[in-house]
């Protein structure tokens, strides 16, 4: 990679970056002295679990100034892929509250739950799409409700499909679950998935970053999404050991980064 421009950089959040409320080693300086070089950084995550300028915000209290527009997340690329294509879509949403917020910024429908009574569900001739995402308030039924609709032949969406999130202590339940359990009982298939390692997210960045894929280095701790998502983009990658992958990871895998590295201490001597 020595001999390839890098332009533009596109780190992973969790894991990457930072671990719950702190900073991993190196990340700090690294970031900091990339952006003293001229680099162009952007910041994506699979999380839609809070608006980006709460990212932001979250990175600059982590000593990482950044602003709202140099993060992309999963429930961004969604809406803004929703509202281009399908505007007039009533959506159900297995999701938190920020997800909601960020769909109907882009003037999209969420569908409304019906009182508090688990047993109820929603008429799912009110529904067009269900859109599923990392949700920890997810219930019988939320999840009933998003099958019934299903069977119906709603459309099927997600924002990322990740198995677990990591956290200080360990990892916890993601997208992922939920995806396979409604795939499972309803017999249907996601149709569309939002972030990593998608082609859609993909697209988003490099047209966010305005530079050509080769110029770009996709940073993050998982093969089967950061590193997928940037091999198949074109982009240069690196993966970090802070997070969900470990060095035999990437041995048993088919899916080899250009980079392995122990975290972002060592990025500034692989980008010039």
């Amino acid at each position: 990679m020595q001999e390839k421009i890098i332009d533009g950089i596109i780190f992973d959040l969790d894991g990457t970056v930072y671990l719950g409320e702190k900073a991993l080693p190196g990340a700090v300086e690294s970031i900091a002295e990339l952006r003293r070089r001229g680099k162009r950084v952007l910041f994506v995550s699979n999380k839609p679990l809070e608006p980006r300028r709460a990212y932001a915000a979250k990175l600059t209290r982590l000593d990482i100034p950044t602003v709202g527009d140099d993060v992309i997340t999963s429930g961004y690329v969604l809406g803004r892929h929703l509202a281009n294509t399908a505007p007039d879509l009533r959506l159900y949403v297995i999701g938190e509250a920020a997800l909601i917020e960020e769909l109907r910024g882009h003037g999209l429908m969420v569908v409304e739950e019906i009182g508090q009574d688990p047993t109820l569900v929603i008429d799912p001739a009110g529904i067009d799409a269900v859109v599923v995402a990392f949700d920890r308030t997810l219930d019988y039924r939320k999840l009933n409700t998003a099958y019934q609709t299903l069977r119906q032949d709603a459309r099927f969406f997600a924002t990322n499909a990740d198995k677990t999130c990591p956290m200080p202590g360990g990892a916890i339940p993601d997208a992922g679950a939920t995806i396979a359990a409604l795939e499972h009982i309803s017999g249907r298939e996601m149709e569309l998935l939002a972030g990593k390692p998608s082609a859609l997210m993909a697209a988003m960045i490099l047209e966010h970053l305005d530079l050509p894929p080769e110029r770009c280095l996709m940073v993050g701790d998982r093969l089967e999404t950061d590193i997928r998502m940037g091999r198949e983009a074109g982009m240069q990658t690196a993966v970090v050991l802070t997070g969900v992958t470990k060095r035999e990871d990437v041995e048993a895998l088919n899916l080899s980064p250009d980079f392995v590295v122990e975290g972002l201490a060592a990025l500034v001597n692989l980008v010039e």
